[in-house]
């Protein structure tokens, strides 16, 4: 392992491998041809970036070929580029055209203009065809990768309705938080005794809302719920109501829709003498419902996988992230779906994302999912660019184009199909991207409702929560990996220890595949770690 990694020959950065300090001399190649030393004038930590090439103030600093924001002062060879020196490109609200174009093999393709801001400033990506690495970008290449050993299929679940899962477990859904520690008792009843039956266990999901809400609000949480009553992992789904809140049962079900009685059963807690006892008899014929069901051989087609990062570090977007994109590229190869979220912090990137988007419509859809968000921002009187958090700039990201650079890298280079609204299912193979915030409950939630049978989730600094669905935890370097076990299930800073991409993204693969036939769980699924939040936007009576 050297000491300092070049991502693109128009960067003036070198990420720092190790522990850089004052004095130290230190070698960087862009991996093009341009190498050199430089000798660092303060400390730089591990993942932080030291400067080789001089900028002065009001230039912009590169890396992975964008900039990543512009020069507060004039910054020396050598110096730690950071919060201290480094701000944010960024505009606000940004208008963006459509237009199509041929690409050098004469397919359709994206172009686009980004005009400024009212500061002036513009996207962090530039508004032109991004090719090779040598063009200056992130490089672009048809998600066409193979899977290994001719991989097709793995072993799941299909449900009456044709849904996949890759879990056969019994979920409880509350329409309301009043009755959390209800519902919560009855899950851990029905895990002791329904335990060594055909079910994969018996889980319910605690949550604040369903009361008090009003309109949009109240609407955004019932879909969400709903979502989950239809996901595939769960074979069966007890719905408990209270009685008196704003979310009834009655108006639950028709945000529901179509659903078997066999596999969705409803509860009102007011209106039974005793709401354990019915409670379990009812999650008793859900369990003789659920044993109905066996593995069998599934088209990896039929597999949807949410990508996420968390508590990001300055490797993010060299090791984990890109590995994650190119698991996300053989899915989508294979006519499976990934599903990307986290909106803001597409900010900076967003013009990547428009490049491959399949049409005009979704083009557009990408366009307004991002401004929506901006909007949404400044509707609450808040900084659209305060991200990154505290511990993300600890681990060395220092802008908002930075972090969704190195983000939004978790999607690959598929082709956009669709653009999902907050709480609602996939319908399109290929990358789709999801309506919701950064947060990580928050979106890993949203990414299940869209339809996740399980989440890759990037980590610098580590986590140990999951959400409803398996959530694989992978370490962007090592030490995170060796250090939290408890915690990682998949350490891809290897990439910087001298594993190969290829070989990391074959071991990744056969790790997903095996978990989704049901070969093994993640530490979350073992630890019991399963939470959701849901996306809140309103007033609370």
């Amino acid at each position: 392992m050297g000491d300092t990694v070049v991502l693109n020959p128009r960067d003036q950065v070198a990420i720092a491998l190790r522990d850089i300090r004052a004095g130290e001399t230190v070698d960087w190649s862009d991996g093009s041809g341009g190498a050199g030393t430089v000798r660092a004038l303060e400390d730089v930590p591990r993942g932080h970036k030291v400067l080789i090439r001089p900028v002065a103030a009001g230039q912009h600093v590169h890396k992975f070929g964008y900039s990543i924001g512009v020069a507060k002062t004039d910054i020396l060879l050598g110096g730690w580029v950071h919060t201290h020196n480094l701000k944010t490109g960024l505009g606000a609200v940004l208008d963006y055209a459509y237009q199509p174009r041929l690409d050098d093999a004469g397919a359709s393709g994206t172009a686009f203009r980004a005009a400024a801001g009212a500061d002036g400033s513009v996207s962090a990506a530039p508004a032109a065809h991004v090719g090779s690495q040598d063009e200056g970008g992130i490089a672009f290449r048809a998600a066409t990768d193979p899977l290994p050993g001719g991989q097709t299929t793995f072993r799941g679940y299909v449900r009456d309705d044709g849904e996949i899962g890759i879990r056969n477990e019994i979920w409880i859904i509350n329409t309301v938080g009043c009755i959390n520690k209800t519902c919560e008792t009855l899950a851990r009843l029905a895990s002791r005794q329904f335990e060594g039956r055909g079910i994969d266990g018996v889980y319910h999901f605690a949550h604040p809302y369903g009361c008090s809400q009003l309109g949009d609000d109240l609407t955004a949480t019932q879909r969400l719920l709903a979502a989950l009553v239809r996901h595939g992992n769960a074979a069966g789904v007890l719905v408990v109501g209270l009685g008196c809140e704003n979310n009834q049962v009655d108006a639950f079900k028709r945000a529901i829709g179509e659903y078997s009685p066999d596999r969705v059963k409803f509860m009102k807690a007011q209106e039974v003498e005793d709401e354990l006892e019915e409670g379990l008899a009812l999650l008793g014929e859900l369990v003789d419902y659920a044993e109905r069901f066996e593995r069998q051989d599934v088209p990896l087609s039929k597999l949807r996988i949410g990508l996420k990062c968390g508590g990001s570090d300055g490797f993010s977007g060299i090791t984990a992230n890109p590995l994650v994109g190119r698991v996300a590229d053989a899915i989508t190869a294979a006519g499976g779906t990934a599903l990307l979220t986290e909106v803001p912090e597409m900010f900076g990137a967003e013009t990547i994302l428009m490049e491959r988007a399949a049409d005009e419509a979704v083009f557009h859809d990408i366009v307004k999912l991002v401004n929506d968000f901006k909007d949404y921002f400044i509707r609450h009187g808040q900084e659209i660019y305060e991200n990154p958090s505290p511990g993300n700039k600890d681990g060395g990201i220092t802008t908002l184009e930075e972090k969704s650079l190195g983000c939004t890298q978790k999607g690959g280079h598929a082709t956009v199909t669709d653009v999902l609204p907050y709480g609602e299912p996939s319908r399109k193979p290929g990358l789709n991207l999801v309506q919701a915030p950064g947060n990580d409950l928050v979106s890993v939630t949203a990414l299940s409702a869209a339809g996740a049978h399980v989440v890759l989730f990037t980590t610098g600094r580590g986590t140990p929560f999951g959400g409803p669905v398996p959530t694989v935890k992978i370490a962007t370097n090592s030490q995170l990996a060796q250090r939290k076990k408890n915690w990682i299930d998949f350490d891809a800073g290897r990439l910087i220890e001298g594993m190969g991409m290829d070989a990391l993204r074959d071991e990744l693969l056969a790790f997903i595949v095996g978990l989704a036939s049901g070969e093994r769980q993640t530490n979350n699924e073992r630890n019991g770690f399963r939470e959701i939040a849901i996306f809140k936007d309103g007033v609370i009576l």
